[in-house]
């Protein structure tokens, strides 16, 4: 008998993967042992979601390359997942619009389990989407919650001017939920202590501290690959042989988009100055 009190929830990953490590996939791992050792939630899936191209990071390969070492990395799980919607968008899209994109997906595929008119319900969720004050989006306990789960770093750039529009943090944080992931020298805590909108919305901020500490950054990854120096371990071994056979990570590929603006500076400076 499922437990209709417990609220089954998909975890959403957006980022780079610029490659992916076994700290990324480690951190889904993370957050569902945390959301279900609190006894009100089931986590049922995990969705990785690489950015566009069109997102213009300093030494972001191509998306199609991206993708194939999250899918390798994923290959044996059986509950975490590659969606590449995102990777495939010919601009770059802010990660709140992501986010619903994602939501209304689970809304139109519970409709084929569920007797419930899901398509009028999420079309009611859009017209209520700006009435979420202090709670989470999710009433009932039969449709899934969607919660965005990122680390440390993430979050700490909601500081960050023209990086993320308020609105935006408004709707991620308060309508659908976040869990983050926190290492050794990051205090989360005191961030949303500092942050008006995080303080207003911090029940339905999740908080996980790793403390079996792994320092694995993809920073550091492609540095180690420029180097020649071995990053085995660090990756699952079928990303370390994709990596290999395709040649990628170069002094050259890092310097892609270095004379570029990120694209969320490039598109909220614009409209601040208009």
């Amino acid at each position: 008998m499922e437990d209709h009190n417990v609220t089954k929830v998909v975890l959403l990953c957006c980022g780079s993967f610029n490659p992916i490590t076994n700290m990324h996939l480690r951190m889904f791992e993370l957050a569902r042992d945390h959301l279900e050792e609190t006894g009100q939630y089931r986590v049922v899936r995990g969705i990785i979601s690489p950015v566009g191209d069109a997102y213009k990071k300093k030494g972001l390969i191509e998306a199609c390359h991206r993708l194939e070492m999250a899918r390798l990395a994923t290959e044996y799980s059986d509950w975490i997942t590659v969606d590449s919607w995102e990777s495939f968008q010919s601009e770059w899209l802010e990660t709140a619009k992501v986010v619903r994109h994602h939501y209304e997906d689970l809304l139109a595929a519970e409709e084929n389990n569920d007797d419930v008119d899901t398509v009028k319900y999420a079309k009611k969720r859009r017209i209520e989407e700006n009435n979420f004050e202090g709670s989470s989006h999710h009433k009932r306990t039969d449709l899934p919650q969607l919660m965005l789960l990122c680390g440390a770093d993430v979050l700490e750039s909601f500081g960050i001017p023209n990086m993320w529009k308020q609105e935006d943090i408004a709707e991620i944080v308060g309508r659908f939920g976040l869990v983050c992931i926190t290492r050794s020298g990051n205090d989360p805590h005191k961030f949303i202590h500092q942050s008006d909108m995080l303080w207003k919305y911090r029940k339905n901020i999740h908080v996980v501290r790793e403390w079996v500490t792994n320092e694995i950054s993809a920073t550091h990854v492609r540095r180690a690959l420029r180097r020649g120096r071995s990053v085995r371990y660090l990756l699952p071994e079928s990303v370390v042989h994709y990596i290999q056979e395709h040649d990628l990570y170069s002094a050259e590929s890092e310097q892609k988009n270095a004379d570029v603006v990120l694209a969320p500076l490039q598109r909220y400076t614009g409209a601040s100055s208009s």
